[in-house]
């Protein structure tokens, strides 16, 4: 049987650069080792390095640092991701997280805190890109538990 996603006729999302995604309530960016590996070429620095830097163990599996003083991400300077074209997997496919995809009532929970979530302005993301989205998510989140 080949059912059809609740979002088959897609979603409205555009990311208005509000940065509050990357602040508030705590939580935490978890990392693949592609990730830190990507984020350390970056820097110019080696994974090791990286990771004493920049990361800290969360139950087992490496997540970025807040800003000191804060629950802001690290990476955050001016409403702006300082690192954008090497940022996570998980900051890459927001929102497409399985969370916010489960039902309408997850996507509408995500939109309280994310303005660029149905905006008016936003584009219509068609639902073979968002369940690219999401798998992409979902591998790394494997990746982040197997990699190490």
């Amino acid at each position: 049987m080949d059912e059809k996603p609740w979002f088959q006729d897609g979603l409205k999302f555009r990311c208005t650069g509000c940065g509050k995604c990357c602040t508030g309530s705590p939580g935490y960016v978890y990392l693949s080792k592609r990730d830190m590996e990507v984020l350390a070429v970056y820097f110019h620095l080696t994974l090791e390095d990286f990771q004493k830097k920049y990361t800290r163990l969360v139950d087992g599996t490496y997540a970025l640092l807040d800003s000191r003083g804060s629950t802001d991400c690290l990476f955050l300077k001016d409403n702006q991701c300082s690192v954008y074209e090497a940022r996570p997997v998980q900051c890459r496919t927001f929102p497409w997280w399985i969370d916010h995809l489960r039902g309408p009532e997850g996507w509408q929970e995500a939109a309280l805190r994310c303005e660029g979530i149905n905006h008016p302005e936003a584009p219509l993301v068609p639902s073979l890109m968002i369940e690219k989205e999401c798998g992409t998510y979902l591998d790394n989140l494997l990746e982040q538990n197997f990699d190490f």
